[in-house]
């Protein structure tokens, strides 16, 4: 990494949990990812759900189609796991050389997780055939009983979904996707190496009294929820610590400003816009922004057994102030820091 007062290179990063959705949305989002990263992790959460290896390549083709020219970006697909799910289809996705792992969704935990997995024990054997086939599981952690705070709900599944997963399965890779808590970073600190967790730049920036404080602010409003500030102080030095078990993941969710703003708004930050900025603020509020590089391009490539990229990307210490929003009015989408000022800035040729 080339560090000086005003500049930071680094070999060019990945992300590691992208939703990219389709249609007009996909059009006005994937620049921003291809802008920054060489690959990304996409999720599965269409309507209807990317299911199938056949599915996940026609998705694929046309996320490829819709990149600006002249881009190496490489999108890597993974398929939703649900009751229907068969062992047949993991040995399938295991051979398909774009197809690098399972998303698991408990029924209901987020958007667009209606046909998720309602009973995680029913699922074992397609765990099985995951660690038999070194194929990667995704977790959304958390439970989705109504009874249960939804600030605790990551901790309870990691108490009563997880913990027993990765004592079944101990060969098995599995990914906690955008830990939000202390307990979450403790179990993925104690486990075995095949165990890791994203970590998302709203969750290193912001506690709850983001979307709380000074009245609802929907755009900061996410799953799983931003967390008390002792959650987020335990992020941040884990994401800091140089620990290869934590690595980027942005989970960047565009949502039309219209669905976020209205009587039921939906979950999900938008940050592709700004993404490597954004972590390299949080990084640099710790002090630790020589810890970038591995959290950013190094962590997530290893621990999917991929080379890391050749490339470099550099950002400078530039004040700029964020577009309020990006794509047509109608279907406009509010970024993460909209009409806000960022510090770093990424150079471009």
């Amino acid at each position: 990494m080339d560090k000086l007062t005003d500049r930071l290179t680094i070999t060019q990063p990945d992300d590691w949990h992208l939703h990219a959705r389709s249609g007009s949305i996909l059009q006005t989002v994937i620049a921003h990812t291809a802008r920054q990263f060489g690959r990304a992790i996409i999720m599965p959460n269409l309507k209807p759900p990317v299911t199938t290896v056949t599915q996940a390549l026609a998705y694929r083709a046309e996320i490829l189609s819709a990149l600006p020219e002249n881009t190496s970006f490489q999108p890597l697909m993974t398929l939703y796991l649900t009751g229907n799910t068969s062992v047949e289809e993991v040995k399938k996705a295991a051979k398909a050389e774009h197809v690098h792992a399972f998303k698991l969704y408990p029924a209901g935990a987020t958007t667009n997780s209606d046909a998720g997995v309602a009973d995680i024990e029913a699922a074992y054997p397609l765990f099985a055939a995951m660690e038999k086939f070194a194929l990667p599981l995704l977790v959304h952690g958390e439970v989705t009983n109504p009874e249960y705070d939804i600030f605790d709900r990551e901790k309870i599944f990691i108490d009563t979904q997880l913990d027993r997963m990765v004592r079944e399965f101990p060969d098995l890779r599995i990914v906690v996707e955008h830990a939000t808590t202390r307990e979450a970073v403790q179990f993925v600190e104690s486990a075995g190496h095949r165990i890791g967790a994203t970590l998302t730049p709203q969750h290193l920036l912001y506690n709850r009294n983001a979307i709380l404080a000074g009245g609802i602010r929907p755009h900061f409003y996410c799953l799983p929820i931003l967390k008390r500030e002792h959650h987020r102080q335990a992020l941040l030095k884990a994401a800091t610590s140089g620990n290869p078990k934590f690595f980027l993941g942005t989970d960047s969710a565009p949502h039309t400003t219209s669905s976020k703003e209205n009587a039921c708004g939906c979950a999900g930050c938008y940050s592709a816009h700004a993404a490597l900025e954004l972590y390299a603020e949080a990084f640099e509020q710790a002090g630790a922004l020589d810890k970038l590089e591995g959290f950013a391009s190094f962590h997530g490539a290893d621990f999917y057994g991929l080379p890391r990229n050749k490339q470099t990307v550099s950002l400078i210490k530039r004040a700029w102030t964020v577009p309020k929003q990006y794509g047509e009015q109608d279907h406009g989408i509010t970024p993460l820091k909209a009409g806000e000022q960022l510090a770093w800035q990424q150079l471009t040729d």
